[in-house]
């Protein structure tokens, strides 16, 4: 049970730090993702002791860097699809979940879930599409249905980063949930994907 406690407070202050960070003002933004990006180099430096570095750093210094030119708005609507399908995903692999995905990196991940979470991830664009004025239903729709590929992407590559270090997480930056790697590798992917699609595409 404190393990739990321990795991939903800590849960709730990187939510509300995350929230406030990008949405408070764009100096606090660019500061919040500056630090995040510090602590994701520092964790993976340490995954990668005694390896190549190269592909690592940029898993990690494209997204944090792109994200930088991407609209607040549509950051916290990646935010929130994202901890959605990631809450969606587990809950209804817990319950349902039979076929795993990958097993030999994230033996947890089962299709079960990742439907569940994708479901749930186009119906939270339906319910809070209308709070971002900036940004247009269609757009929205876009990004949710790519979105559950490109977490789960990130998700692995993570996973197997940690396997080839032989730790369970990236570190103990968040008590109960690991490292800032464990917490942003969702984001990722999911950055440079949207960032091609609303300025590329």
């Amino acid at each position: 049970m404190n393990e739990t406690l321990k795991r939903a407070l800590s849960g709730a202050i990187y939510v509300a730090i995350m929230w406030f960070g990008t949405f408070c003002s764009e100096l606090s933004f660019h500061i919040l993702f500056a630090v995040i990006l510090l602590v994701c180099l520092y964790e993976m430096y340490k995954l990668r002791k005694g390896k190549t570095k190269i592909l690592t750093f940029l898993y990690v210094l494209s997204p944090l860097l792109l994200v930088h030119f991407i609209k607040t708005e549509l950051v916290l609507l990646m935010f929130i699809l994202t901890w959605t399908f990631d809450t969606f995903a587990y809950l209804v692999g817990v319950k349902f979940g039979k076929h795993k995905i990958m097993p030999t990196v994230s033996p947890k991940k089962s299709w079960e879930g990742f439907v569940g979470g994708f479901i749930f991830t186009v119906i939270a664009v339906y319910l809070t599409a209308n709070y971002f004025l900036e940004i247009e239903l269609n757009q929205a729709i876009v990004i949710s249905l790519f979105l559950p590929f490109t977490a789960t992407l990130g998700d692995f590559i993570e996973s197997h980063y940690k396997r080839e270090a032989g730790v369970k997480d990236s570190g103990n930056f968040i008590p109960g949930h690991g490292g800032m790697l464990d917490r942003m590798d969702a984001f990722m992917i999911t950055i440079p994907t949207i960032y091609i699609l609303i300025n590329l595409l």
